[in-house]
């Protein structure tokens, strides 16, 4: 058994022709990512950079209001928050706990950001950690060799491009198999669609209550649907790329992790990277004090009102063994 180019496992065959001379064949042993698939990532990508440019090219009939500002921060906080406080922390390491009522609503929000249903998001995460900064990882800058042109390569693979290549499909039933028996995980990731189509209907439905018009509903469909989608994409996926290239490694992970702040703000914490991978099972990414990490105010938050518990931080001893000796 072997690794093909792109990471994946394959077999090498000996085949007999006719005419007795052997050739080889190498058969894959992993399922590739369907072509489907592939394509409705494609669109996702799509889809909202085009919703950018037709949002500017708006901006000159109907102008930026303190509506649309408002419909998309709003919407960027609710759903970057889905994926940072349930997607990850969470649904992929189960830093902390919440009832019925909060996994439901949290796994709602996280599925309007449009990344994914709960189960794939959470397998490839999963699977990046087992395996990252090496050939499996889905998503490594690291895997296409030296030079410029290939750590340019690099760096769009990890950002986007894994999700629209034919690398192998991540195994579920490897990665995820108890969220394969939640019940209420698996209802939301099959209704994912409905999800992902409602958070483009709220900021559609505000947009024009709040403005009484037809052109407010277009403006909040544009700004708190489309282009709050496309900022929510870029910042998660600059977390896979940026944050595996550009930054300071605090501890020792074997891998390439970063801490970089610009992500650690406007990632609400998933910046933190190497403390992140450090120490996946803690709810707490920016361990410093100056690191913020407004995920983790959340989750603390849900605390105080009984709505989160057994909340899972490293110890002081913990954290000091394993820092990094400069």
């Amino acid at each position: 058994m072997q690794a093909n180019a792109s990471g994946t496992k394959a077999a090498v065959e000996v085949l007999a022709r006719e005419d007795g001379v052997a050739h080889v064949d190498v058969v894959d042993l992993e399922p590739r990512m369907s072509r489907t698939v592939r394509f409705i990532n494609l669109m996702i990508i799509l889809i909202p950079f085009l919703g950018v440019g037709g949002a500017i090219y708006m901006l000159w009939p109907f102008g930026f209001g303190w509506a649309s500002l408002g419909l998309l921060v709003g919407m960027y906080v609710l759903t970057g928050l889905g994926v940072t406080v349930g997607y990850h922390r969470l649904f992929t390491h189960k830093s902390f706990e919440t009832g019925p009522i909060m996994t439901l609503l949290i796994g709602i929000a996280g599925s309007m950001a449009v990344e994914g249903p709960i189960i794939g998001w959470v397998a490839d995460h999963r699977r990046h950690h087992q395996h990252s900064d090496q050939e499996d990882d889905p998503h490594s800058p690291h895997t296409h060799g030296a030079g410029v042109m290939n750590t340019l390569k690099g760096a769009w693979h990890a950002h986007m491009g894994w999700l629209v290549a034919k690398g192998a499909k991540t195994d579920y039933q490897k990665y995820v198999p108890d969220l394969q028996k939640d019940k209420m995980v698996v209802w939301m990731s099959k209704t994912f669609p409905i999800w992902a189509l409602l958070g483009l209907l709220i900021p559609t439905v505000l947009g024009g209550l709040i403005t009484l018009t037809w052109t407010g509903a277009l403006l909040g469909f544009a700004w708190g649907g489309l282009v709050r989608i496309f900022l929510v994409h870029h910042v998660t996926w600059s977390v896979n790329s940026m944050c595996h290239i550009w930054g300071n490694r605090a501890y020792d992970c074997g891998d390439h992790s970063r801490n970089n702040a610009i992500c650690g703000v406007l990632a609400f914490g998933e910046g933190w990277h190497n403390n992140h991978h450090a120490f996946p099972t803690s709810a707490r990414h920016g361990l410093r004090w100056w690191q913020l990490d407004m995920s983790y105010m959340v989750i603390r938050a849900m605390e105080t009102v009984g709505l989160a518990r057994r909340i899972r931080v490293p110890s002081r001893e913990r954290m000091d063994a394993k820092r990094r000796e400069h």
